[in-house]
């Protein structure tokens, strides 16, 4: 197999592990930084590796448009044309392809749309998704899945469910790079019979590992932890499970407190070009006057580069003087406060503290908004 999931331990259902893969090893809970066209935004892989990132994300609809596969193949393939040894992960492009709305066609035998980029029109099938991301070359590998919006209603989201599970089977029939591992999406949209059946028949098809999507998209997040208790426990315990687009760490906690191994998010990145950053309490946001004259890090009990050589004055400083160095500081920051973050829940998980861990951050979390 391309992959193989040991847990080392468990807290109930929260686990912690090690993903093997042909580049190297993940060890789990972890997430995955976004590097949607090629490039973590703002960081070079260099740094990455010295934040202790072990894979990261990138996007095979966005790649796919450009610079396209042609380019990537001539390159050697993803890994060698970005700089990255360690693994990738390739979204389909699925979710990107349906939030073009009217700019695509959902057909049976997949989505017809229109580039955001030069309105050119291309089409997806399953088998051409695989295609693209055997080409790319990625590590684990995504197959085309119908997204709804949130809300949907029942029926919709039935036939979008039943549709993604065909599709899975196409992929998996199409799929033969062995050194490539292809996971199942369960989706189902907020509804827990549909949740439930899609589940069950992907694992009956048995894929390497299982991602749920169609979640973090506009739903409450008690809604989300809904789905998650329904989906999780019908997942086999020896394959990966993956929670795709969340990033905060309130829901990474739920989301490793109810089984889920690896995560993806563009929210660090994202909030730290608007000047947010992440703090054991919360959010900060360095734009705000009254940092203006604090000489204090970030955070005081963060070791990244950023909170060990700069203030909150100096980083709001360059923010507000529009330099380049301020967002790179801020994005720093906060992937190094998210791998820290789950490195100290994958301790907690390995030395029976979890519960303890679990309580202290929700006694500090104070819950503010994300963007």
């Amino acid at each position: 197999m391309a992959i193989k999931l040991t847990v080392t331990h468990k807290h109930k259902r929260a686990r912690a592990g090690e993903i093997k893969t042909p580049r190297g090893s993940i060890h789990t809970p972890a997430f995955m930084p976004v590097g949607t066209q090629g490039t973590v935004k703002a960081m070079t892989p260099e740094e990455l590796e010295q934040i202790g990132v072990e894979i990261i994300l990138s996007n095979t609809y966005h790649l796919y448009l450009r610079p396209g596969t042609d380019i990537i193949k001539k390159a050697g393939g993803l890994h060698r044309f970005m700089h990255w040894d360690r693994p990738i992960l390739t979204d389909s492009g699925g979710f990107q392809v349906f939030s073009l709305g009217p700019l695509r066609k959902v057909s049976e035998e997949g989505v017809t749309f229109r580039s955001h980029i030069d309105g050119s029109t291309h089409f997806f099938s399953p088998e051409k998704a695989v295609e693209v991301q055997n080409i790319l070359g990625s590590d684990i590998i995504m197959p085309l899945d119908h997204v709804v919006p949130y809300p949907a209603a029942h029926r919709e989201t039935l036939d979008a469910m039943e549709r993604t599970i065909r599709w899975a089977a196409r992929s998996k029939d199409f799929h033969r790079s062995e050194e490539q591992a292809l996971f199942a999406i369960v989706q189902g949209g907020t509804y827990g019979d549909l949740r439930e059946k899609c589940t069950r028949e992907l694992v009956a098809m048995d894929f390497p590992g299982y991602a749920v999507g169609g979640l973090s998209v506009g739903e409450p997040k008690e809604t989300m932890y809904a789905m998650l208790d329904i989906t999780v426990p019908l997942l086999p315990e020896d394959k990966p499970r993956y929670l795709m687009g969340v990033g905060s760490a309130d829901s990474l906690l739920e989301g490793v407190n109810k089984g889920i191994d690896i995560f993806d998010c563009v929210l660090p990145t994202r909030i730290a070009r608007n000047s947010r950053v992440m703090v054991s309490e919360g959010y900060l946001n360095l734009r705000n006057a009254e940092y203006a004259q604090d000489m204090r890090p970030i955070d005081q009990e963060c070791s990244c580069y950023a909170c060990q050589n700069y203030s909150r004055a100096y980083i709001r400083h360059l923010l507000k003087a529009n330099e380049i160095v301020g967002l790179r500081l801020t994005t720093y920051h906060n992937l190094f406060f998210l791998r820290e973050f789950m490195t100290k829940i994958r301790q907690a998980i390995m030395e029976n503290t979890f519960e303890r861990f679990y309580g202290e951050f929700w006694a500090r979390f104070n819950g503010a908004p994300e963007l």
